[in-house]
C-alpha cells in the first residue's frame, strides 16, 4: 500500500507537469525512478496481450501489462490533470500575458535542455532542426482553432501525437497541444464536463464528453502504437530526431508569444466570441493597439521564473542519473 500511495503521488507530478506546456511528465518519471518501468509497461501491449483481452484471460493481461502499476500512475496523472486544468485556464482567461510569459520561459528553457541531449552535431541534424522550425512555426500560424467543429477526427489526432510526449523527457504534451490548437479546448472540456456534472446538464455532458472521448481514445492509440516507433527512431537516429524536437519547440514560440493582436474571432457552441485570428506584437505596440496594459515588468519575471523551473527539475534529473550510472 505504502509503494502505490508513492506510485500515485508520481503520478499527480506527471499529471502536473503534462498539463503545464514546457514541462514533460517523461522527465518527472524519469526523476521519480519509474521511466524504465513505465516505457517497458506501456511496449507490453502488443498484439499478444490483445489476443490475451479478447480471449478474456484477463488475469493473465492485466499481468502482463503490469496492471497494477499502469492503473495506480494513470489514476494520480487523470486526477491530477482534472483538478489542475482549471486553475490553469482560469489563468489564461483572467491573465493571458502572465501565463503566456511563464509558458514562454518554460519553453525556452526546454529548447536548452533538449539541446544538450545531442551528442554529436552533424549538417543533416542542423537541417531537420531548420525543417521543424518551420514546421512548428507555420502550424502555429494557421488562424485554425480546434473547436467541437473541427471533427472527433482531428481531437483523435491531438490525442495520439501529444500522448508522445509522456514517453519523451524533455518535451511537454502540452506544449504540442497549443502548437495544434487544441489546448483550451481539451482542457476546457474537463473543466466543464465537471461544471455539467454538478448542474446535471445532460446536453452539456455528452457534448464534453465526445471530445474527451475522442481525445482519449487517440492518447491510447498513440500511446500503444507510438511508443514501439518512438523507442525505434531514438535508437536509431538519435540526433536527427532530437535536432527536430528542438526545431518544434522554437516554433511554437510564436504560438506562446504573450503580446497579440485579435484580427478575427470566432463563436464557440455557447455563443463566446474568442480570438481566432491573431498577430504578435511588441509589448509596447500592444499598449498603444489595444489601450491595455502590457505588465511588462511581471511578464519578464514569470518567464525567467519559468525557465529556472524547468532549468531546476532537469538538474535534478542529471543528478539522479549520475548516482545511478555511479
Amino acid at each position: 500500500m505504502k509503494n502505490r500511495i508513492f506510485l500515485f503521488l508520481k503520478g499527480v507530478a506527471m499529471g502536473a507537469a503534462d498539463v503545464v506546456p514546457g514541462v514533460s511528465g517523461g522527465t518527472i518519471a524519469f526523476i521519480s525512478g519509474i521511466y524504465e518501468e513505465l516505457l517497458a509497461s506501456i511496449k507490453s501491449v502488443d498484439l499478444e496481450a490483445i489476443k490475451l483481452l479478447f480471449s478474456f484471460k484477463l488475469k493473465a493481461f492485466w499481468e502482463k501489462i503490469n496492471g497494477k502499476f499502469l492503473a495506480v500512475l494513470f489514476l494520480g496523472i487523470g486526477l491530477s490533470i482534472v483538478s489542475l486544468s482549471r486553475l490553469v485556464l482560469f489563468l489564461l482567461q483572467n491573465h493571458p500575458i502572465l501565463i503566456w510569459s511563464f509558458f514562454f520561459g518554460l519553453i525556452i528553457a526546454s529548447v536548452f535542455l533538449v539541446a544538450s541531449q545531442i551528442k554529436k552535431w552533424s549538417a543533416l541534424a542542423v537541417v531537420f532542426l531548420i525543417i521543424g522550425t518551420i514546421v512548428a512555426w507555420y502550424i502555429s500560424s494557421i488562424s485554425t482553432i480546434a473547436d467541437e467543429d473541427s471533427g472527433m477526427a482531428y481531437v483523435f489526432m491531438c490525442g495520439a501525437i501529444a500522448i508522445c510526449a509522456m514517453i519523451l523527457p524533455g518535451i511537454s504534451g502540452s506544449f504540442i497541444l497549443i502548437l495544434l490548437g487544441a489546448y483550451q479546448l481539451v482542457f476546457g472540456s474537463i473543466k466543464q464536463l465537471i461544471d455539467a456534472l454538478v448542474a446535471v446538464d445532460t446536453a452539456e455532458i455528452l457534448a464534453n464528453l465526445k471530445i474527451i472521448a475522442a481525445f482519449g481514445v487517440g492518447c491510447l492509440v498513440g500511446l500503444i502504437s507510438f511508443s514501439h516507433l518512438l523507442t525505434w527512431l531514438f535508437k536509431k537516429y538519435h540526433d536527427i530526431i532530437v535536432a527536430t524536437l528542438i526545431g518544434f519547440l522554437l516554433g511554437s514560440l510564436n504560438k506562446v508569444w504573450p503580446w497579440k493582436e485579435t484580427v478575427t474571432t470566432y463563436f464557440d457552441r455557447h455563443g463566446v466570441e474568442k480570438p481566432l485570428g491573431q498577430v504578435n506584437v511588441s509589448p509596447f505596440l500592444f499598449e498603444e493597439i489595444t489601450g491595455n496594459e502590457a505588465f511588462l515588468l511581471g511578464a519578464i519575471v514569470l518567464a525567467v521564473l519559468g525557465f529556472f523551473s524547468v532549468y531546476s527539475i532537469e538538474l535534478i534529473s542529471k543528478r539522479k542519473g549520475k548516482v545511478e550510472t555511479a
